[in-house]
């Protein structure tokens, strides 16, 4: 059953090519801590600089989302991720190239280079409501959810692989690569899909109004759902902080590996029945069923519990991580719906902003909170941003309640412009609704 709903997903025009890509283009992304990390710790012996220096590539990343999203929603799409494409792999190339007496150079290029992180993952979640519609739609989104999460098996062990054989500056320089081919790839998707030009206005639809566009910020379900995917993100991103932290203490790097590859196995088969279930996710739901799998992880950990051998936690990780995939995937699809279609683009760089932020803000909380209390104040941690995430997730609104609002908006502006019409205009025949 589950095989078949994938297989007609599939079929669909472009769906396959544009997942593959858009996935292809970001697969630089989970091995790119661990490739400057050991790059500028080999070049300084200091990982705070290590970490200032990916900070700056995050924070470019966040302050753009929207504005690129703007961007892609006026068309041209597949001319921003070519241009994004070339020019952050040739930041990246600077920074790997770089002697290690100008380390200091790289702060600068790392923010400039974070300006043009390839925006694939904001590009592709708009487009996919342009190629298909209802339990297809949900199930695309679940698709890529699922798959995602091979990218953070992938793109570490390409990192790593490349530090092991060669060194640093070429585990850099093969993610430049990386970053380059997947968005010229990307690039061609997008247009033999044709969907790189604006939005087409539907028939019937209020024409735009003229002068400056109201932010998206204005719309309270944004300003809900923002914190929201902020919140999560610390939360899934702690959880992995954890076990890392956890696998230092007993001296057995491997085993961090070990651990985030099962959460990561739990995420996909998670992903992969949620995709194929019939009807539109309950988001609160997904989002109260993976904090649950959070909090049950907390008393696994020490010093609340010492295991016999981490390897029992094992289990617990694996139904933990079921609730992952279908949460990001039922929250995708949310915005989508919510969105209105002409700024979806948009609405994504602003989630694309709100998961960077966590990313980047992430580290430092986990590693205050696993200093003062141990790996289990940092899970402990990491449930709470999930349950409050969790919190939120009733008052987003749902497809049917966003669209009145926007409609509500609409007349407004119509009545604004009817002001400036001829009187025989404003005393003609009613409007018909």
């Amino acid at each position: 059953m589950v095989l078949q709903s994938y297989r007609r997903l599939f079929t669909l025009p472009h769906v396959s090519s544009l997942l593959v890509w858009s996935l292809a283009s970001r697969l630089y992304m989970p091995g790119q801590p661990i490739a400057i990390t050991f790059l500028v710790a080999d070049w300084t012996g200091s990982y705070t600089k290590a970490g200032l220096i990916l900070g700056l590539l995050i924070l470019g990343t966040a302050l753009v989302g929207p504005i690129r999203g703007r961007m892609a929603d006026r068309g041209g799409a597949d001319r921003m991720v070519l241009v994004c494409g070339i020019v952050y792999a040739l930041g990246l190339s600077i920074i790997a190239l770089l002697p290690a007496r100008l380390w200091w150079a790289a702060l600068p290029i790392a923010l400039a280079s974070g300006l043009f992180a390839p925006p694939a993952n904001q590009i592709v979640r708009a487009m996919w409501p342009r190629l298909t519609t209802g339990r297809d739609l949900q199930a695309v989104y679940a698709a890529e959810a699922t798959t995602q999460e091979l990218l953070f098996v992938l793109g570490p062990m390409l990192a790593a692989g490349a530090v092991a054989l060669a060194n640093a500056r070429a585990a850099v320089l093969l993610l430049a690569a990386t970053a380059l081919i997947g968005s010229l790839g990307f690039m061609a998707a997008l247009r033999r899909a044709g969907v790189v030009d604006a939005v087409p206005r539907t028939e019937g639809a209020a024409a735009p109004v003229p002068g400056p566009r109201r932010s998206l910020l204005r719309s309270g379900w944004l300003l809900l759902f923002l914190p929201m995917m902020l919140l999560i993100v610390v939360g899934l991103i702690g959880v992995d902080l954890v076990m890392v932290a956890w696998a230092n203490e007993l001296s057995s790097p491997g085993l961090a590996m070990v651990l985030a590859a099962v959460w990561a196995a739990g995420s996909l088969v998670g992903g992969l029945v949620a995709g194929a279930l019939p009807g539109s996710p309950h988001l609160s739901r997904r989002f109260f069923g993976a904090a649950l799998g959070v909090v049950f992880l907390v008393p696994f950990f020490p010093p609340l519990t010492h295991l016999p051998t981490p390897l029992l936690i094992l289990p617990a990780l694996f139904v933990s991580g079921l609730a992952i995939a279908p949460t990001l995937a039922a929250a995708m699809g949310r915005l989508s719906d919510i969105a209105p279609p002409d700024r979806r683009a948009e609405a994504f760089g602003w989630m694309t902003t709100a998961q960077t932020t966590g990313s980047a803000t992430t580290a430092p909380v986990m590693g205050a909170l696993m200093d003062w209390g141990g790996v289990a104040a940092g899970a402990a941690g990491a449930a709470v941003a999930v349950v409050l995430a969790a919190v939120i997730s009733p008052f987003i609104p749902t497809a049917a309640a966003a669209p009145a609002a926007r409609e509500q908006r609409s007349d407004t502006a119509t009545a604004t412009r009817g002001t400036s019409d001829d009187e025989d205009d404003v005393a003609g025949e009613p409007e018909v609704h």
